[in-house]
């Protein structure tokens, strides 16, 4: 992934001269130029730009009003300043205004390149993976509770996006002028990439509406409208959540109890969701040898039966009906998900095949 560089200066000469000095890194990363602050910020909304080199005394907008926006807007993107009116008390409020270096002119092309090299290997500081489904890797960092910066590059449109995560948190995603939902449905509907991690996230405000989950399941419609999708939209409806059965007969239809010609006793109290679960079983299955506790199990299991719904809808799977789990121990679970996650302990000697056929035919 060949990052880009952009080079802030009035003094056209100069930027001409930095971009041909630094031709040389062009397999690591390339350089674009703009005359001003105002400038800049047009090139910032239509390119994935991953480090900014700027003068501080410009016509139009000066560097510190480029540095308190890119402050604002950009807070992963690195800035390196460059002036001619070195001094004490601009040192310092340039750095204090988000620079993350700061170079007097006249100085060294060559050094300038150094530091652009070292500061684009900060943001691949975690590693840099090629051709990985992007979907399940979130969902690893949203599992692993990770605090990470995440800069993506899709092959196919050659655009850049970011997404932001703390403690295993979404808090926003960026990609050209675009951020919040729907700059993260663009960014995880994109299926060949090349993602590069930072361990720090700048961000601290939270600008996504909705949990991971339903944001995946809105970027896989996005992938399946197609490129006509990435058009940006007059307004996006707030994710919807993780489509659950709100019913154990929609949950396990195939367990329905036979009718009976006696009508129900409505003043009768409901009958807990496990212990209804285990009546279905036994007036289907009869006893089974190896049943054992069936019990709630939402708190510890519902992680991996969202990413497991997730997963079946990606691969055409359909809608999620069970998940066994083998614990290596003596006893094994098999998992329902809806309404709520109940887990169904079954010894793991005993065949479970007419089990898990009788919950989901």
């Amino acid at each position: 992934m060949i990052r880009k560089a952009l080079i802030v200066d009035d003094d056209r000469t100069l930027c001409l001269l930095i971009k041909k000095k630094l031709e040389k890194y062009a397999n690591t990363f390339t350089t674009i130029t703009a005359s001003d602050g105002l400038e800049a910020l047009d090139i910032l909304g239509q390119n994935g730009i991953s480090l900014v080199v700027t003068d501080l005394q410009m016509p139009n907008m000066d560097g510190f009003a480029l540095l308190a926006h890119l402050s604002e807007q950009f807070p992963d993107i690195p800035v390196i300043v460059i002036t001619a009116y070195g001094t004490p008390t601009i040192r310092k409020a340039a750095l204090e205004g988000g620079a993350y270096s700061y170079i007097e002119k006249p100085f060294v092309i060559e050094d300038l390149g150094q530091k652009i090299l070292a500061l684009l290997r900060k943001q691949s500081e975690g590693g840099t993976l090629q051709t990985v489904p992007l979907e399940m890797f979130v969902q690893l960092i949203e599992m692993e509770q990770k605090t990470c910066t995440l800069r993506i590059f899709d092959k196919d449109t050659k655009k850049m996006g970011v997404l932001f995560f703390r403690e295993g948190q979404l808090l926003n995603a960026r990609i050209e002028n675009s951020q919040g939902n729907q700059a993260a449905y663009r960014i995880l509907a994109w299926d060949k990439v090349t993602l590069s991690i930072q361990d720090t996230c700048p961000v601290q405000e939270t600008k996504i509406d909705g949990n991971l989950q339903a944001i995946l399941f809105d970027a896989m419609r996005i992938k399946d409208e197609g490129p006509q999708a990435e058009q940006p939209a007059p307004a996006v409806s707030p994710p919807k959540p993780v489509s659950r059965p709100a019913t154990l007969a929609q949950a396990i239809p195939a367990l329905q109890p036979p009718a009976t010609s006696a009508p129900p006793d409505r003043n009768a109290p409901p009958l807990p969701l496990t212990e209804q679960i285990r009546r279905k079983i036994e007036s289907r299955l009869g006893p089974i040898k190896g049943l054992g506790e069936i019990r709630s199990a939402e708190k510890a299991w519902r992680p991996l039966m969202d990413m497991a719904a997730t997963l079946a809808l990606r691969f055409g799977g359909g809608t999620l009906r069970a998940v066994y789990v083998s614990l290596g121990e003596a006893q094994d679970l098999i998992l329902l998900p809806a309404p709520e996650v109940i887990a169904i302990g079954l010894d793991a000697r005993q065949p479970r095949e007419r089990l898990i056929k009788a919950l989901i035919e």
